[in-house]
């Protein structure tokens, strides 16, 4: 199933979304024909300025969700919260498949409206995540920062352009469970889940907050498409280093273009991206995998097991022998 839609000032996902497959939404809740699945769409507003929407379901069908840029420019901001084990597909107008997260990946997508994007559920998987829709002007509010960086400068700005990724960490995980799991026949739940949005927000920003300093550039959706498929290389092959040029050719931009926008998107160099991810896979394997310390350097290309231990002890603050006995 393909749901297509353009996001503009009074933009209403959830009821879109039920005329499409012919529901009723009722106390701001589509609930999943059985026919389609199981599950839910959730719909809180607190404000015309500031909006959420919660999905939580599985479809027997695949679900794309395409969203089309904004035909005038608008000072919508969107926030993905993404909480899944199942792998996801992000696509930014090319039409190569991107993964959209590693095994197990949970993390957060901040981005304006003018850039075009797919989404790609398969179908059999558990859908769980939540998008909050909130003006420049009421995210500066509710911010309030005297001195923000350029990072924040740019997302509360008008006429901006941007995509920035940042981890779902543990705590940003717990809240949205918790969210989840309201009830919200209690007529002070919508009061709870705007404060738990806002812890939300909290955390995230304060992450964008502490980013390096440096210049903003806006990006369009070319340059979006480029970045993804990037990370993409970068994630495929963790036993192989990046090699910068390479990068370059694939994404047809020069090192340095490449090297700028791709820190400003992801918060960190590409090496270390890298590098995180590596050591972030290590893990999975040591934990969930069950494999042995040999195993997973030489699966991720260090021929040096001392160095990979050293490696994972200086990123975890435990050796992978430890890490593994945890379990």
């Amino acid at each position: 199933m393909i749901f297509e839609f353009t996001t503009a000032p009074g933009f209403d996902f959830i009821s879109l979304f039920a005329k499409q497959i012919n529901v009723s939404v009722r106390d701001n809740l589509l609930e999943i024909p059985k026919t389609m699945g199981e599950g839910y769409v959730r719909r809180v507003a607190f404000g015309p300025d500031f909006k959420l929407t919660i999905h939580r379901y599985n479809l027997k069908e695949d679900l794309i969700v395409k969203r089309n840029p904004a035909g005038k420019p608008n000072n919508v901001r969107t926030i993905f919260f993404y909480n899944n084990t199942e792998e996801r597909e992000l696509k930014y107008y090319s039409e190569e498949n991107i993964p959209f997260a590693q095994r197990n990946d949970a993390f957060v997508l901040l981005s304006t409206n003018d850039l075009k994007t797919e989404i790609r559920f398969p179908a059999g998987s558990d859908i769980h995540y939540m998008v909050v829709g909130i003006t420049s002007e009421r995210l500066h509010s509710i911010l309030s920062i005297e001195k923000p960086n350029n990072t924040i400068e740019k997302i509360v700005a008008e006429d901006a352009s941007f995509l920035f990724f940042e981890n779902f960490d543990a705590e940003l995980q717990l809240i949205l469970k918790n969210i989840v799991a309201v009830d919200m026949h209690n007529s002070l739940n919508n009061f709870y889940v705007q404060i738990k949005v806002l812890e939300l927000m909290y955390l995230l920003f304060s992450k964008l907050s502490i980013r390096e300093n440096t210049i903003v550039k806006n990006i369009n959706s070319n340059d979006a498409e480029k970045l993804l498929l990037i990370r993409n290389e970068i994630l495929n092959d963790l036993g192989t280093p990046p090699i910068l040029n390479e990068l370059a050719g694939i994404a047809s931009m020069s090192e340095t273009k490449l090297k700028q926008l791709f820190k400003q998107t992801f918060g960190d160099t590409i090496y270390n991206y890298y590098q995180r991810a590596r050591m972030e896979e290590a893990a999975f394997l040591l934990k969930q995998a069950k494999h042995s310390v040999s195993e997973v350097g030489y699966e991720l290309g260090f021929s040096n097991l001392s160095h990979f231990s050293k490696l994972f002890e200086k990123h975890y603050g435990i050796t992978p022998k430890k890490f593994s006995n945890t379990r």
